[in-house]
């Protein structure tokens, strides 16, 4: 019996929420596998854009991995920093810097579809 879209995003949710680091679909994938053996990667993808449109996820863009949200944005504009050592990620709301990105973009007449802001290094426990 197949699955409701509802009860899919719910058991990807759980899974990205319990990875410390980012994950890609493909490792989602075999999380799920282990109690669903049949889900097949386009079902794991269609879950995860749609919980990329409701803003319970971010795609990292630079890494091509997921990550849960875990911060309440005024508006939308994620800013996640990254561990390039051990892959921990914090999640900071950018509300602030949304209005300037705007600026900036506007006087090339570009116009923005999304914005998330992603900025790599160490934490301070690899940094030490």
């Amino acid at each position: 019996m197949r699955k409701r879209a509802a009860t899919r995003q719910i058991d990807v949710l759980n899974v990205l929420r319990a990875s410390v680091r980012p994950m890609t679909a493909y490792q989602i994938l075999d999380q799920l596998r282990v109690c669903e053996p049949d889900i097949a990667p386009p079902t794991v993808y269609r879950t995860l854009s749609a919980l990329t449109e409701q803003g319970k996820v971010h795609r990292l863009e630079t890494i091509k991995a997921f990550v849960p949200c875990r911060c309440h944005h005024v508006e939308d504009l994620p800013v996640l920093v990254l561990c390039e050592d051990c892959g921990a990620v914090e999640e900071h709301d950018g509300s602030g810097l949304l209005s300037k990105l705007t600026a900036l973009t506007k006087k090339n007449a570009f116009r923005a579809e999304r914005h998330i802001v992603e900025i790599y290094g160490q934490c301070s426990d690899c940094a030490a």
